[in-house]
Order: structure tokens, then sequence, then C-alpha cells
């Protein structure tokens, strides 16, 4: 190992002493000031972890794999929750049909549910940020084009674009698509329905930004648009972002779970909470409520918590507010 390759004291020390400026300054800073006051937004913030760390660590805290068939046994099937008279060790809070531990279904089916969320709110977040930055900066036909896309699509419910993209995929591949290929197509048709917010906000944030002083010095030194655009403009423009991701993360969950519902999401062989919910509604009333009620409790539960999250941001990066 060469010397260059081993790092100096002098320098590990300063960059140790940046990561802990950088912290001291989170902590001194106005929204987590703000955070530390909101008794509800701390308990919010918990929820959300707890339940990413569930989907997470699903495989170690299951007692059985409900994506596995030669885990499941139809013997076991529809036994009430443990703490009732019908109830049997280790089913926590019951079995549906198929003999499927509705604790591990939820946890496994959190997983589902996050990663559609998750990745449906990256690539919506993707399309409008890259789409508002375009129209805002560069402006004339290519911001008219844009924002008359837009406008259209915003006449339609978010739904309506996502069950469109729904059918396109499946009549184009019918009966191929397989689990993982169907969870792709979830979030290809989130990412399609949700751009729009991200655009429009972002096309405000740098028509105003790119009339600053900044923009015009970087202009005259003979920076290329793209890197004035990437490196300047848009750092300026991510505050409305955030609240924005945080809100549409959990309408993305929701709106997975309403198409997985409605039998046009996951399948039943690889469940989210909203073909979870789908399955244990047709059992309801036949006397198995558990089958629904705790999938719907843990989908209430997360979109909540993320909600409340949202709304905290939204006032906390709100000058006017602080």
């Amino acid at each position: 190992m060469t010397d260059a390759a081993v790092p100096r004291p002098a320098e590990a020390a300063t960059a140790a002493g940046r990561g802990t400026s950088l912290i001291r300054r989170a902590v001194d800073s106005d929204i987590f000031y703000s955070f530390r006051r909101s008794r509800m937004t701390m308990i919010a913030a918990v929820v959300t972890a707890l339940f990413f760390l569930l989907a997470i660590f699903a495989p170690l805290l299951s007692v059985q794999n409900p994506f596995d068939p030669a885990q499941l046994q139809l013997m076991n099937s529809r036994i009430s929750p443990l703490w009732t008279a019908d109830g049997q060790s280790p089913f926590l809070l019951g079995t549906d049909e198929q003999g499927r531990d509705v604790l591990s279904a939820i946890l496994y089916g959190l997983r589902i549910s996050l990663t559609v969320g998750v990745l449906g709110t990256l690539l919506a977040a993707t399309i409008g940020i890259t789409l508002g930055l375009i129209a805002g900066y560069i402006g004339g036909a290519v911001d008219s084009v844009i924002m008359r896309i837009a406008d259209v699509q915003l006449t339609f419910p978010a739904i309506l674009i996502a069950l469109m993209v729904n059918g396109i995929a499946k009549s184009m591949f019918g009966n191929k698509l397989d689990p993982m290929s169907m969870l792709v197509v979830l979030v290809l048709a989130i990412g399609f329905s949700f751009w729009v917010q991200y655009a429009r906000t972002v096309r405000g944030s740098v028509m105003v930004e790119k009339s600053k002083d900044y923009v015009a010095a970087a202009q005259l030194i003979g920076l290329p648009a793209p890197k004035i655009m990437l490196r300047h403009v848009l750092p300026n423009a991510m505050g409305p972002v955030l609240v924005i991701a945080t809100i549409n993360l959990a309408l993305a969950i929701l709106t997975e779970a309403t198409l997985s519902f409605l039998g046009t999401g996951m399948s039943e062989t690889m469940p989210s909470l909203g073909t979870l919910i789908r399955i244990g509604n047709n059992y309801l009333f036949a006397g198995e409520w558990w089958i629904v009620a705790f999938p719907g409790i843990a989908l209430a539960g997360l979109i909540l918590s993320i909600n409340l999250l949202g709304d905290w941001l939204r006032d906390a990066l709100n000058p006017k507010l602080r």
C-alpha cells in the first residue's frame, strides 16, 4: 500500500470534525427544533420507522414464509387469533384460508407495499423533476408542450392513469406476467401517475431561481445549461419536492393497495397489503374477521403515520410558519 492510500491523521481529524459539525448543525436547526416540539410527529416518525424495520427484518420475525407454498398447510387454515378460544400457537394473529400465518403475511406484504411505494415515488420524482427543470429553465415551446401534457393528465384521477398503464401491460403480456414483473408494472403505473405534481412545483421554483444573480453569473462564465440546472438551480428547489415526495409515498402505497384490492395488482402467491385485504374481504361475513382486519389496520397505520410526517414537513419548511 502506498503512502497516498493511507489517510493522514490531520485529514482524518478534519473529516471527523466536519461530520461532527454537520450533526451539530442538524441538531440545532429549526427543522429539528420543530420536530422535537411536536409529540405527534415524533410518534409518527417512530411508527413509520417501525414499519420499515418490520419489513426489512420480516424473514427473522415471521414463523413462516407465506410466499413459499411448501411451508403452508391447509390443515392450519382459518385458525382464529391466539388470544381467542380456538387460537393456536404460533399463529398470533390467526391464519387465512390457505394456512398462511396472518402476521407473517402482513410482514411480507408490507415489504411488497413499501417496495412498490418507494420505487414508484422515486420514479415519479425523477420524471417530474427532470421535466420541471427543463420546462422552467428552457421555457418557450418546450415549456408549453410539457405543461399542456401535465394539464391533460390532471383531468384524470391518478388511479385511472395507473389502471390504464396496468391494463396496457396486461394486454401486451397477458398471463406471462409473473409476480416480480407485476411489481415492475405497478411501479411504472404509479410513477407515470404522480409525476405531474413534481413537474409543476419544480417548474415554478426554477422560474423564480433562474432570474437570480447566481444563475446569470454561471451563464456568464460559460457553464452548460445541464450543469447549471443540476448543480445550482435544483438544490434550491428541493424543499417543496421533499414535502410532495413524503405525501406521495402514502398515496403511492394506497394506490398499489387499491389496484391489488381490485384484482389488478399483486397476485395471491405474492400478496401485498392490498391483496391481503381483498382476500380477507371474501371471508369477512363468514366470521373470519381477522383475515381482513389486521392487514387493514397495518395499512391504515402506515398511511396515517406517513401523512402526519408529510404534514409536519410541509409546515416545518414553510418560513411563514416558523
